[in-house]
């Protein structure tokens, strides 16, 4: 049995479904299982919540390997010391963490402060034990789509600064050969795709999938911060995000990786690529 948390999300729901496809025995662990509907036939859908850590301990029972990924927040640590405990526990082998570009770092982003205990933790655990750290993933293009509906331009906090963006399909993949194969133990796996891309750059690919121009328009760091908190988001996510973006416009994480070549066989998916696929969710 291998366990999934976060099996409703980005990453995780395509876990499942690669993991589904290949004969595994899946257990997909969510705060809310109405939202895991879809799920392939087969797979076991439970509910888990990180406020009631006692519900980890029920769930991790039985797996052999645990998917670990929570959403990003200074929460994040207690989460994965949670669920790291009641994998132990349950007599877990495997665990595969997902972490993000740049953690440990010095001069890096504070989305990898809140992985490192983790990452820490996972190394220390006597487990079998494998890290991804993932660059930008190409879906968080997705919350373009409102502003190209209505004719607006993108926003970009990033400058001109690039990041290897990732279709998250290709960190799905890595994350189920990793859980499913041996090989893999003891790796940081640092996963990109093969362009370093800025904001314009990803734009002017989605406009020749889209067949029309798709403009910036660039953002200072207060402009980005007031536009996160008017959305009503966490105010440590909003620091975090803020934190980010200067790191992508100061060239921290323009840096390309051959990782996804070397554990799936082939090369990761262009930016290009995955917006053709996506075309519908910004046409409308």
């Amino acid at each position: 049995m291998i366990l999934i948390t976060g099996a409703t999300g980005t990453i995780g729901r395509e876990v499942v479904r690669l993991l589904a496809a290949r004969g595994e025995s899946v257990r997909a662990a969510t705060r809310a299982p109405a939202r895991a509907a879809a799920v392939p036939a087969g797979v076991e859908v439970v509910r888990a919540d990180f406020d009631d850590p006692a519900s980890w301990e029920a769930v991790a029972e039985g797996a052999h390997a645990v998917f670990m990924l929570s959403a990003p927040g200074p929460w994040l640590p207690r989460h994965d010391a949670t669920l790291l405990a009641a994998a132990r526990s349950a007599g877990v082998r495997k665990v595969v963490k997902l972490s993000a570009i740049g953690t440990g770092e010095a001069h890096g982003a504070r989305v990898g402060d809140w992985h490192l205990p983790g990452e820490e933790a996972v190394r220390s655990s006597g487990l079998e034990w494998v890290v991804l750290r993932p660059s930008g993933f190409a879906s968080n293009a997705l919350g373009w789509a409102d502003a190209l509906r209505s004719g607006a331009p993108v926003p970009n906090p990033m400058g001109a600064g690039g990041q290897g963006v990732i279709d998250p399909g290709d960190v799905a993949e890595v994350a189920a050969l990793a859980l499913t194969s041996s090989g893999h133990h003891e790796s940081v796996h640092t996963l990109t795709g093969p362009e370093s891309l800025s904001v314009p750059d990803m734009a002017a690919r989605l406009g020749r999938v889209l067949g029309r121009a798709v403009e910036t328009i660039d953002l200072t760091p207060e402009e980005y911060r007031d536009g996160l908190v008017a959305a009503g988001l966490d105010p440590a996510f909003v620091e975090a995000a803020v934190d980010g973006a200067r790191r992508v416009a100061e060239g921290g994480v323009a840096d390309l990786t051959d990782d996804v070549e070397r554990v799936l066989g082939r090369p990761p998916r262009t930016f290009a690529a995955w917006a053709h696929d996506h075309r519908a969710d910004f046409t409308g």
